[in-house]
């Protein structure tokens, strides 16, 4: 099948993670110690128990933050910028694979001072995560900010990204189980709750697509790439902002009206978990017309009672009948038209976790509509929406005969 052209196809393409010495600014999850930053609040305070990627570096000055590194730093990490160290390009710059001077492998994404389009993106990824850390977030090693130069310097992820596993070059490696995938689009979740729900201001990332999810050697996922990021402070339903995305990830409301929220974020998180499921691109102008769009294509299999047909068929070993279907129910409640109905990413990941459906069977039942359509309510003894009252409808009606 023809596959989509995408400039920015490689393993390590951005986003960053602050990861200096014991640094009590930084806010952190999972792995991060508690602390505050300027606007920033964190609600965690777990132990760091990693050492530190910049041990045994000679101390730099630097803005509160990460590591400065000089350019002769960089140039020395990335054999003067070679040809042969390049791992992505984008039109936000180059990305080089480097190794420091105390062994450590990195990412050193240079940026491309294009009408001052260099400072602006270290500007937005710094004001997005440039203090805050999680596990399931590539971590930030710290920066350059030398004359015009802007580069940013991220932990090396080697085992490329869920688009190259899906779509690319490490299917050679074999094609990934449900196991793996799940585990994948879990930690991905956890990473866009913790965006979403555990700090303030709330970070949108607005690029959610499958290149931009790092995967390491244990197949946890590494979320990257924060150049469209945007911060939403309390208090704030919404932005108004120029569209920017990925075509096939981005959420109705936003490509429509401009309109931007953390919901915009559930919906580009539906589109990317079944791709994973399907092991299909989001949008594909090779398939038959009523295929190319991924999610009118579910929704059409679903109201054939065909839902079992969309598993990736390169995938090993199906998943149980129970496992696709709490995932295809999950991508439904995220991918739903009104954002309002669209759970939350903590929510989702409760969803991912349960060993129930969304929506348990049990407690359905059937009433009919004025025009006669079936529709369901809802009873939940695991009633992830509860506090939204949302309810879910058609989409999320019994997708299995």
């Amino acid at each position: 099948m023809p596959k989509r052209n995408n400039g920015d196809n490689s393993s390590q393409s951005g986003s960053f993670n602050n990861v200096d010495k014991d640094y009590c600014g930084s806010q952190s999850a999972e792995e991060g110690s508690s602390g505050t930053f300027g606007a920033y609040r964190s609600y965690s305070s777990h132990k760091i128990t990693a050492p530190s990627p910049l041990l045994g570096l000679p101390e730099a000055a630097h803005l509160g933050w990460g590591h400065w590194f000089t350019l002769r730093d960089l140039e020395l990490s990335t054999n003067r910028f070679s040809k042969e160290n390049v791992i992505g390009e984008g039109g936000y710059g180059v990305v080089y694979q480097g190794q420091l001077t105390n062994g450590t492998p990195v990412a050193v994404k240079k940026l491309l001072n294009n009408l001052g389009q260099a400072e602006k993106e270290f500007r937005v990824e710094v004001e997005a995560i440039g203090h805050v850390r999680h596990k399931n977030l590539v971590r930030l090693l710290g920066y350059c900010i030398e004359g015009t130069h802007r580069m940013l310097v991220y932990e090396f992820v080697n085992n490329g990204n869920l688009e190259q596993w899906l779509h690319g070059a490490m299917r050679q490696h074999g094609s990934l189980t449900w196991e793996a995938r799940m585990k994948v689009l879990l930690g991905t979740a956890k990473a866009l709750a913790y965006l979403h729900e555990a700090i303030e201001p709330k970070v949108v990332h607005r690029d959610i697509k499958s290149s931009n999810i790092l995967i390491d050697d244990d197949f946890n996922a590494k979320v990257s790439d924060f150049g469209l990021a945007k911060l939403l402070g309390a208090g704030t339903s919404h932005i108004t902002t120029r569209v920017m995305g990925t075509f096939g990830y981005v959420a109705p409301e936003y490509a429509n009206s401009g309109l931007l929220n953390e919901k915009s974020d559930v919906y580009s998180f539906g589109v990317l978990l079944l791709e994973a499921i399907t092991g299909r691109d989001p949008v594909d102008y090779g398939r038959p017309a009523q295929e190319v769009n991924l999610v009118d294509w579910l929704k059409m299999m679903v109201g054939s009672r065909r839902s079992e047909e969309v598993i990736d068929p390169y995938m090993d070993a199906r998943p149980s009948t129970r496992a696709l279907k709490r995932a295809l129910l999950t991508v439904l409640r995220c991918v739903d038209p009104d954002s309002n109905k669209r759970p939350r990413m903590s929510q989702v990941v409760q969803m991912l976790e349960s060993e129930e459906y969304p929506i348990p069977r049990e407690d359905r039942r059937h009433r009919r509509t004025r025009t006669g359509s079936a529709e369901m309510d809802s009873q939940q003894n695991y009633d992830i929406d509860k506090s939204d009252n949302q309810d879910p409808r058609s989409d999320t009606k019994d997708i299995f005969s």
